[in-house]
């Protein structure tokens, strides 16, 4: 409880006593191109091959005449949109994204740059946690949202390469009885977990206290804290937003 209790403090501090609003813009930016073009890479490939894995693998199991092809399409798309876009983005981001922040933040924290911001006169919570938390929430949508397109587009190539579903009947799959509330939802659970990601990684980077091997315990922390956070929110909002 009493580290709950600091991790509120430690979030609360991040809206006090703060900087310039154009301070904050221009560190904002800087964090968003480092998120965003420094994740590109390993979140198209893992979509991509996700998509495709996703629809080989579905074409195996419903080898049935009776079911109808275009409902493996269907069964790539849900479960892109619903599931792996935003919970398994979130996850890769959390090894990718949340180990480089408490790391960083870990540093320095050991080499005590922090403390000199604070004797300084500058929150260094709120400014060197803020902009990362801002452009987390801007630019993680974006990448979601990248990550359905090449899953879906990813099983759409694997399922015409292979002939396990034909170009035609993917894309009445991907028209069948959507949804349109699951693009919205994707992208909540995405600012959900942007915002848990990064508040969670920097909370245990800033109170790294030691070395070197407090910052590399402090990253392992933050990425499985990290994890753990995105699969209890994805639960929860499921329950709340879906079922309820």
């Amino acid at each position: 409880m009493s580290i709950i209790g600091k991790y509120f403090i430690f979030l609360g501090k991040l809206f006090t006593n703060r900087e310039k609003f154009k301070v904050y813009t221009r560190l904002t930016i800087d964090e968003a191109v480092q998120i965003g073009i420094g994740s590109l890479l390993i979140v198209s490939i893992v979509s991509f091959f996700l998509g495709a894995v996703t629809c080989v693998q579905t074409a195996a199991n419903l080898d049935n005449p009776f079911v109808p092809h275009y409902i493996i399409s269907l069964i790539v798309r849900d479960s892109t949109i619903l599931e792996f876009a935003p919970t398994i983005t979130g996850i890769v981001l959390a090894g990718k994204v949340g180990s480089n922040i408490a790391g960083e933040l870990g540093t320095m924290r050991i080499t005590e740059q922090i403390d000199a911001l604070e004797v300084m006169g500058i929150n260094s919570t709120s400014y060197l946690v803020l902009p990362k938390v801002v452009a987390s929430i801007i630019v993680f949508p974006m990448l979601v949202t990248l990550a359905a397109f090449l899953s879906i587009y990813g099983g759409y190539l694997a399922g015409w390469l292979t002939g396990a579903i034909s170009p035609q009947e993917y894309i009445q799959g991907i028209q069948f009885e959507f949804n349109a509330f699951n693009v919205p939802f994707a992208l909540i659970k995405s600012v959900v977990f942007a915002f848990l990601i990064v508040s969670i990684s920097a909370f245990k980077g800033y109170f790294t206290g030691g070395g070197a091997l407090e910052v590399g315990q402090a990253s392992t922390a933050a990425v499985t804290n990290s994890c753990i956070a995105v699969l209890i929110a994805d639960y929860l909002l499921a329950q709340l937003l879906i079922t309820a």
